[in-house]
């Protein structure tokens, strides 16, 4: 058997930011449900774990299959390394391979913009509703490996007259990632703490087990997304934001497995009565934000969106 295998380059390739992100909605309003996704599954493996998340479609299945080896970065390799394998859904015949880190690359990124997008076009009661804004927002993003250099790539698609800020702990890596954006026309600048009032946008795409800042300081009607790791010991924003703010997660169920964010706020019991909003409630314009309040989007990574990004690549390059 010959299978084609698409690497990094062909995946960004067959799946700039625009594609993914409309490839993203178009499986949320025709048939995929959040709530039906297959959780992630986790075995040992040596001197690390495997990461495996399957999913299923009614024209293609897959499963990504990751390593998480956390002592390889000291030896200049990366920690999380995987492959994607699609299925025909009919025959279960496999059809194709694919770079697994940059399929994850890409897909994240579009899920937070995709969340983003409409999180903007959400107006409380009175207030009128657009998806197209020309307001010039400012982004401010928390972060500067691969995810926070994705997500602003991202957000620039899809808010290409917003300002951009980057805020990091290690100023070369700040000054690196603002250097690459450069040379690919987005112009960032570093950032800081202190422009987290005044941020319409926030994105933490970071490793951090503690809040990155005081949720507090957070603008009403500001949009806040916590989607760096996922894990009930990963902090990225704090209880006092999570509880001021309107909520949209991108499964109800994931986010009770997954989003360390949310469950240390309220129990996993009240998020179950409270039910948030999902990114299928999202989309189909069934969320409405509450006036005066900041939103917080929790995104832990899903399966579903790996297959619908996957399947955008195979038959882009096929």
């Amino acid at each position: 058997m010959s299978l084609p295998y698409f690497d990094s380059t062909a995946v960004r390739a067959a799946a700039p930011w625009t594609t993914a992100i409309a490839a993203l909605e178009h499986a949320l309003l025709n048939g995929v449900d959040p709530e039906d996704d297959s959780p992630r599954l986790f075995s040992p493996a040596p001197n690390g774990e495997f990461l495996l998340m399957p999913a299923s479609g009614q024209r293609y299945s897959g499963i990504k299959a990751l390593t998480v080896a956390p002592a390889n970065p000291v030896r200049a390799l990366e920690k999380i390394q995987g492959v994607y394998i699609l299925f025909d859904s009919d025959t279960l015949a496999p059809l194709a391979t694919m770079d697994g880190n940059e399929l994850t690359a890409i897909r994240t990124p579009a899920t937070t913009l995709l969340a983003v997008k409409h999180i903007l076009a959400s107006a409380p009661d009175g207030a009128p509703r657009s998806h197209e804004s020309t307001e010039r927002k400012r982004v401010l993003v928390f972060g500067t490996g691969v995810q926070a250099l994705n997500h602003l790539r991202a957000a620039h698609a899809v808010l290409p007259e917003a300002s951009f800020a980057v805020v990091g702990r290690r100023p070369e890596r700040v000054t690196a990632l603002i250097g690459q954006l450069a040379t690919e026309g987005i112009e960032v600048r570093p950032g800081s703490l202190a422009e987290v009032p005044d941020a319409d946008v926030v994105i933490c795409a970071t490793s951090s087990r503690t809040p990155l800042f005081d949720g507090g300081l957070v603008a009403p009607g500001a949009v806040v997304a916590a989607v760096g790791q996922h894990g009930l010991d990963a902090r990225e924003v704090d209880a006092g934001l999570v509880l001021r703010s309107d909520v949209v997660v991108e499964g109800r169920a994931s986010a009770l497995r997954e989003a360390g964010d949310l469950i240390p706020a309220r129990s996993a019991e009240e998020w179950e009565a409270i039910r948030p909003a999902n990114l299928l409630d999202l989309v189909k314009g069934e969320f409405e934000r509450s006036p005066g309040k900041p939103c917080l989007y929790a995104g832990v990574g899903m399966a579903w969106e790996d297959l619908a990004t996957a399947a955008v690549v195979y038959e882009g390059g096929t």
